[in-house]
C-alpha cells in the first residue's frame, strides 16, 4: 500500500468571487457541503438507487450596508438569481472551486459594539468543479 503525502491548505489569502467581483475581504468562512439525497431500494436483491449528493455553499460575512457594491447589498439585490462563483483557497496558486449558485440574502443587524456578521447558505446547481492549478 502506498503512503500518500498530505499538503493541507491554509486559508489566509483567498479569492471568493461571485461573477467577476472578489468578496473575500468580507468573508471569514466559505464552505461547500454535500448532502445525501433519499434513495430508493427495491424488493429485489441489488436494487438500490442513490441519486448524487446535493451541494450548498455557506458563507460567513461581515455586514456592510453602507457600500453600494458590498457583498451584503449584492446578496440582497440579486436574491433568487443564479450566478457563477469561484473559491480559490490559495490566491494566485493552487486549485479553484467553480460552481453555479442561487443567491440568498444574508441577515441584517446584530449586537451593539460589534461588527455585525451574517451566515448565508446558498444552493449549488449540480456539483462544484475542482479545477487543478496550472
Amino acid at each position: 500500500m502506498a503512503e500518500i503525502a498530505v499538503n493541507p491548505i491554509f486559508l489566509e489569502d483567498c479569492v471568493m468571487s461571485i461573477e467577476d467581483d472578489d468578496y473575500a475581504a468580507a468573508v471569514s468562512a466559505a464552505t461547500f457541503t454535500p448532502t445525501a439525497r433519499q434513495g430508493f431500494k427495491g424488493m429485489k436483491k441489488n436494487q438500490q438507487h442513490r441519486p448524487p449528493a446535493s451541494w450548498q455553499l455557506a458563507l460567513s460575512l461581515a455586514q456592510d450596508l453602507a457600500t453600494l457594491t458590498s457583498l451584503s447589498n449584492y446578496l440582497h439585490v440579486h436574491e433568487g438569481e443564479t450566478k457563477a462563483a469561484v473559491f480559490k483557497p490559495v490566491s494566485g496558486t493552487g486549485p479553484e472551486v467553480q460552481a453555479s449558485i442561487v443567491i440568498f440574502p444574508g441577515g441584517i443587524g446584530g449586537t451593539v459594539e460589534t461588527v455585525p456578521t451574517s451566515s448565508v447558505t446558498m444552493d449549488v446547481l449540480g456539483k462544484p468543479e475542482i479545477v487543478p492549478a496550472v
